[in-house]
């Protein structure tokens, strides 16, 4: 069978990181883990969001149904639990006995740490997450430095550094994790470990060595080798790195080459390549570091090595039908405009999507953007209405991240805004006397709509009399509230021809504009 090349659309992303490493995907997201920060992206690649102020964050591993994201960091020695609804840091498990946490493996509620800063330090602890704030590490086993780990079912990995590479085998249940056996590494001529999965089921190992071009598969029960995927005739002499499907049905494994990266999916049953992609913009200083499925699509996380920035590549295999997302905005506007924008969700059948999130993303003037969700009708039509606050050019990404059997879809539509004209209304006594105060009101409308926010004016008076004229701000002005509306007082302190003028500077939605009255003013009558 040939296996497709890879389509005009897959992408690579240059993150602007330097530290970190892994990538792992699930809710319709990508999590990147990036040192001080966790990148978070739409399953596109896109950027959604910034997960800030971490320590060292390195491995992650991710919830079966997403909601939950587990993060090691190595320089404070804990693991976060994040919610990657609202991308909050739950809670902090120290493992400050066991430092420098780097790897993570998660099977139901039981989560698998490798740790280990130097050689003859690292091993293995393990933390029941159900436990909430209770969660405490149990050690498993000790290692030569921090250990590869994979787990599922009742199955747990444990690859260590060393060359020839060993897997022990653990069987876990509730209270305890026994060794099951070890797969030697001198019996398959393995040298150093480069990668290591587990299938969804636990059933078989994935493991892949620098010193091969095969991806090597052990059954967990047997321990015997059951299948080779590859080899890849490609190869070079960067470290590969491995990833199992969602559904267990397929397995891709990736490398860098002397030209550049390769990656390639198998058939997990019968080996056979279904799809390959290929990357080669930056030639050999390309240096693959992790693959993870995103549904059917993979992302691959690698390095420059010349600049040392790390790079997202999104690969579309092409495996699952294809949907459709439409977007309609109206062409032109105002920046003090609410604009209504209407859409559809259509699946590749033409059956109805029932409820779905869609993610919009407004971007202003190129701005990085702004994101909030929509949900569709049973239909799969949408309509939200925003308020960009800006004249200029206007773009609206919307996306839908897909399902395990529809591929995401994205669309986007462009509104081109001006500045909204604006304008003053003031309502204020024609005469008044010395000393006695004057009230004034007045609405701000912009468009002809009355403000929405709190705006600051500037209000002046201007006295002639035979004495001159003089020209005084009042210090005491207020600005206009939320719904447009003001008010100021003043104390006329002599008689003659009193004008007051309200100014608005404008913003980046509306232009500048101004308003005057007149009021004269008399001596008080003496009694």
């Amino acid at each position: 069978m040939q296996a497709p090349a890879a389509s005009a659309a897959d992408i690579t992303t240059d993150l602007g990181i330097t530290s970190g490493g892994d990538v792992v995907a699930g809710g319709g997201k990508a999590f990147i883990a990036g040192g001080d920060r966790i990148l978070v992206v739409n399953a596109n690649g896109t950027p959604n969001a910034t997960i800030a102020g971490l320590s060292g964050a390195l491995g992650l591993a991710i919830a079966p149904n997403g909601t939950r994201l587990y993060a090691a960091l190595r320089d404070s020695n804990e693991v976060a639990v994040i919610d990657t609804a609202s991308l909050e840091i739950i809670r902090l498990i120290s493992l400050a006995e066991y430092p420098c946490p780097t790897n993570l493996a998660l099977s139901g509620t039981r989560l698998f740490v490798g740790y280990g800063c130097d050689q003859w330090d690292g091993g293995v602890v393990r933390i029941d997450t159900s436990f909430g704030h209770g969660s405490r590490p149990t050690p498993v086993t000790s290692t030569y430095a921090s250990p590869k780990v994979a787990a599922a079912g009742n199955t747990l990995v444990v690859g260590d550094a060393l060359s020839p590479a060993t897997l022990s085998v653990y069987d876990v249940n509730a209270f305890h994790t026994t060794l099951r056996g070890i797969i030697d590494g001198h019996d398959y001529h393995a040298g150093f470990l480069g990668d290591l999965a587990i299938t969804p089921d636990g059933s078989t190992i994935i493991a892949a060595f620098l010193n091969s071009a095969e991806y090597f598969a052990w059954d967990t029960t047997s321990l015997q080798e059951v299948h080779a995927y590859g080899p890849d005739p490609s190869s070079g002499y960067y470290a590969p790195v491995v990833a199992v499907s969602p559904d267990g049905t397929r397995v891709a494994g990736g490398r860098g080459t002397k030209s550049g990266l390769v990656v390639t999916v198998y058939d997990s049953a019968t080996t056979t390549p279904v799809y390959t992609g290929t990357l080669t913009d930056h030639g050999a200083f390309m240096d693959l570091r992790s693959l993870t499925f995103s549904n059917n699509d993979l992302f691959a996380l690698w390095k420059d090595l010349a600049t040392h920035h790390l790079h997202l590549w999104r690969l579309e295999t092409g495996a699952l039908p294809e949907s459709t997302l439409t977007l309609t905005a109206p062409s032109t506007g105002t920046g003090a405009d609410v604009l209504t924008l209407t859409g559809r969700l259509t699946m590749p059948d033409g059956s109805a999507p029932g409820e779905q999130p869609i993610a919009v993303t407004c971007h202003v003037n190129d701005s990085p953007g702004t994101t909030f969700e929509v949900t569709t009708a049973e239909d799969g039509t949408f309509t939200f209405k925003d308020r960009p606050g800006s004249a200029g050019v206007i773009r609206y990404d919307v996306i839908w991240n897909g399902s395990p059997t529809v591929h995401w879809s994205t669309a986007s539509a462009t509104v081109t805004l001006v500045k909204a004209v604006s304008s003053i209304t003031l309502s204020a006594p024609e005469t008044g006397t010395v000393g006695t105060q004057l009230k004034v009101t007045g609405t701000l409308l912009l468009g002809g709509q009355r403000a929405v926010f709190a705006a600051p004016l500037k209000i002046s008076r201007k006295v002639t009399n035979s004495n001159g004229t003089v020209v005084t701000a009042l210090p005491s002005a207020n600005g206009a509230s939320r719904d447009g509306s003001f008010r100021f007082t003043d104390t006329p302190p002599e008689a003659g021809e009193y004008t007051y003028l309200v100014q608005w500077d404008g913003n980046q939605a509306s232009l500048p504009t101004s308003a005057t009255f007149d009021v004269t003013i008399e001596e008080a009558e003496q009694g």
